[in-house]
């Protein structure tokens, strides 16, 4: 099962490199949204975290509080590892039904901490990195989310380094202040001819 791991800082752009892919009909298990699936109303993790948590942590609408949460494990890595103890094996069973239902030459596990997640780089076949400067995901992500540079920061704090991910890449996507739509997409659709190739042998 020939498959890509794809990765990247907050901001580096991701999203845009994965539909990308899915313009060429590749399939994607995007692990974010499996995330945001399991903690939606109704999700199975909800019960889960309301007996580990309290109902202070559940919206009116069922689903997970996210900014609070979000909060609490910025300031406390005990409830980090709670959190993640609940989510990560249903996120994990349900990416791999995801994958083992794709269809395709190939597909690509969208996975926004695959460096930081200990094992990725053993379950997928190539690990494709999209990279830019820092000073570059900063400013997306005050564009695009609001958010202050001191928060930004924070949510890079608590990421991998460029330069392990950079080190743990097989394949590397540029997606700089320099880059345009065009070239990414130039990129990608060279990455997607060698990865169909790969995929034949």
């Amino acid at each position: 099962m020939f498959s890509i791991g794809l990765t990247g800082g907050i901001g580096s752009g991701k999203s845009t490199v994965a539909d990308r892919f899915a313009a060429h009909g590749v399939p994607l298990v995007d692990t974010d949204l499996i995330a945001h699936q399991v903690t939606a109303p109704g999700g199975v993790a909800m019960p889960l975290i309301a007996s580990e948590f309290g109902d202070a942590f559940v919206a009116a609408n069922g689903a997970l509080d996210r900014a609070k949460m979000r909060e609490l494990v910025f300031a406390d890595d005990t409830a980090k590892a709670r959190l993640e103890a609940i989510v990560h094996p249903l996120i994990r069973a349900e990416t791999e039904r995801q994958r083992h239902a794709a269809g395709g030459p190939y597909h690509i596990v969208v996975v926004p901490l695959l460096v930081e997640s200990g094992n990725w780089s053993d379950r997928v076949t190539r690990v494709l990195v999209v990279d830019c400067p820092v000073e570059t995901q900063i400013a997306r992500v005050i564009r695009r989310n609001g958010f202050t540079h001191e928060q930004v920061l924070a949510i890079i704090a608590k990421q991998a380094t460029r330069e392990a991910r950079l080190a743990a890449a097989d394949d590397i996507v540029t997606n700089d202040e320099t880059s345009t739509l065009e070239s990414l997409t130039s990129e990608v659709d060279a990455l997607h001819s060698r990865y169909l190739q790969f995929a034949s042998v």
